[in-house]
């Protein structure tokens, strides 16, 4: 008599039940580092929003010498943002020292960029601070 002999395709119980494990466990890794991603990639959008305040101001001083008359909305640099524009949610410039706000969804942080003139080389310097350097979403 001829033995029958019958392959098992598939996977056991056992076998399924661990590899959702190590799913569960990879996607509680990969989770929290995909919300810091995601806002810093969020944040991006206030700097590169602050950058076209930059240029202006930089301008402003160039053209003026010093960093006192470069205010919102005097001397070539654009009037402040009082009115939320995608993340940010204001945006001003007194004696060039740029203050940005990010909104709710951001914990409303701070990019600050303060410029320093020197008349002497005609050098504006950029200095970055404010709440975003400590939660990591901007760099110096």
């Amino acid at each position: 008599m001829l033995e029958r002999y019958t392959t098992h395709k598939g996977f056991t119980l056992i076998e399924l039940m661990i590899v959702i494990a190590i799913i569960g466990i990879l996607a509680a890794a990969a989770v929290p580092q995909y919300a810091a991603y995601t806002k810093k990639a969020k944040f991006s959008e206030v700097v590169v929003l602050t950058a076209e305040y930059k240029s202006s101001v930089h301008l402003c001083v160039q053209d003026r010498n010093e960093l006192d008359p470069c205010d919102s909305g005097q001397n070539g640099v654009p009037p402040a943002v009082s009115t939320p524009r995608g993340y940010l949610k204001s945006l001003t410039v007194v004696n060039g020292t740029i203050t940005s706000t990010a909104t709710d969804l951001l914990d409303e942080m701070q990019y600050i960029l303060t410029a320093s003139y020197t008349p002497s080389t005609n050098i504006v310097r950029w200095a970055v601070s404010g709440s975003c350097l400590s939660a990591n979403l901007c760099s110096k």
